[in-house]
């Protein structure tokens, strides 16, 4: 069991450990390596975009697109078939 003492003692190193998270957390703001990332986004950003990718989004009309198209393909082949056992029949 913690007593009082305890507690007083786990108080401090709380504030300890949020100011060090604190103080961390500044440094890396201020750092190069927060310009590193943004300009490595910058430079990826532009390589894909002359690779010519789809996004995320085109690639879901056109899989909407596609099951349509799929869809239709399965109307008329029933329809065919219906019409050439019509056909058949005569």
């Amino acid at each position: 069991m913690l007593d009082s003492t305890d507690d007083a003692s786990a108080m401090p190193q709380t504030r300890i450990l949020d100011d060090l998270s604190a103080r961390i957390s500044e440094f890396l703001a201020a750092s190069p390596a927060k310009d590193v990332e943004k300009n490595l986004q910058a430079l990826l950003s532009a390589a894909f975009a002359k690779l010519d990718l789809a996004t995320r989004a085109e690639l879901d009309i056109q899989a909407k697109v596609l099951a349509r198209a799929r869809d239709k393909l399965s109307e008329l082949e029933a329809r065919v078939a219906e019409l050439e056992s019509r056909l058949t029949r005569k």
